[in-house]
């Protein structure tokens, strides 16, 4: 049984294309303009123990990042708090904390570029 010639020839080319080495395929082109923006952050851990909060953060990267500790309480007569922003620079690591008058509710991280 013979295939039909329009099979055969699409056959043929789907041999050789499969056959083709990686680096001979067509790759999508990537303009430079959008290539992917730079990585940001540092990285925070925060440790809560009773009312207090100590919060350290790395920054591995180029740009600087403002960080800044936030911190809700779990009762409602005491009062949350936003810390003062700390500028982190390259390679540097910062310590930042704070306190509730009784339990800790909540605890986080807020970031920001520096100009």
């Amino acid at each position: 049984m013979r295939l039909p010639r329009s099979l055969a020839s699409a056959t043929a080319a789907l041999a050789l294309v499969l056959s083709l080495p990686y680096e001979a395929m067509l790759h999508a082109r990537v303009d430079d303009d959008e290539a992917a923006p730079s990585p940001f952050g540092a990285e925070c851990r925060t440790t809560v123990s009773g009312s207090h909060v100590v919060a350290y953060c790395h920054n591995p990267y180029i740009d600087t990042d403002r960080v800044r500790l936030h911190i809700e309480c779990a009762r409602w007569w005491d009062l949350d708090t936003d810390g003062a922003p700390v500028d982190t620079g390259p390679a540097l690591t910062v310590r930042l904390t704070g306190r509730c008058w009784k339990e800790v509710g909540a605890v986080w991280i807020s970031h920001e570029k520096a100009d």
